[in-house]
């Protein structure tokens, strides 16, 4: 009850620069909060894609491998795969001609586009970040601006009144004060939010890195080659290219 009454005495009684400060607080915190809910619905999906490449495996060939990763264009794993088969068609098409790749073997050409793929993929997975880490830095800062405007005015107003009785410091002050705590509450779920993306995003790249090194695997050698803690010897699982 207080809180709301603070509040509401904060707008219609502020400025035009402290009502200016809290809009802005009320938009980074909007912009924070879909940011965090469009990234993690993401990584949400993203996690789903990365249990499909299994079953990529256990297809007789390539293309049902694809069918098997989906459709989607923005799944990084079946652009991974698309960018390794685009890299291998394009090394045999120009093996036997003069060409700038012609200083590489294929499983450095390969590796090489691979490599491209999985930063295209980071840096989707990356975006809005930048989002988060400014609010998250500057929202604390912004309500204590508003703290120190609103203490200024009030303080004004006491000195203009002539009366510095705690119960005319402690309204106007309380208030002003109202203006750090909404900072914090801007800035505390954007750092949160911050940190649990990006542990997320480290846990997809690192599958993502996976599987391109047994795509990298089957487009030189032919087959992915996967160690297996159960056997001393490696395991090889065929798939066709194509």
């Amino acid at each position: 009850m207080n809180s709301e009454s603070g509040l509401l005495t904060l707008w219609t009684q502020g400025d035009l620069v402290t009502r200016a400060v809290a809009l802005l607080l009320l938009l980074m915190s909007l912009a924070s909060w879909i940011v965090i809910l469009i990234k993690a619905l993401g990584l949400r999906q993203r996690s789903k894609e990365a249990q499909a490449t299994e079953s990529f495996w256990l297809t007789l060939d390539f293309t049902d491998g694809l069918s098997q990763l989906g459709g989607d264009a923005s799944n990084p794993f079946r652009q991974l795969a698309l960018q390794g088969r685009k890299a291998d068609a394009h090394f045999q098409a120009w093996s036997n001609k003069p060409h700038l790749n012609d200083s590489l073997d294929r499983s450095d050409w390969v590796t090489r586009c691979l490599r491209s793929a999985i930063d295209d993929a980071t840096a989707r997975l990356q975006s809005g970040l930048a989002v988060l880490a400014s609010v998250g830095s500057t929202a604390p800062f912004v309500g204590l601006f508003g703290t120190v405007w609103g203490i200024y005015h009030a303080l004004l107003a006491i000195g203009v009144s002539g009366q510095s009785t705690i119960d005319k410091v402690a309204g106007p002050i309380g208030e002003a004060l109202i203006m750090t705590a909404l900072g914090l509450a801007v800035a505390i779920p954007a750092v949160l939010g911050y940190n649990a993306l990006v542990r997320g995003n480290k846990g997809v790249l690192t599958k993502l890195n996976r599987f391109a090194h047994d795509l990298h695997a089957l487009f030189v050698t032919g087959s992915r080659v996967g160690s297996s803690s159960a056997f001393s010897s490696s395991k090889v699982l065929p798939i066709r290219k194509a």
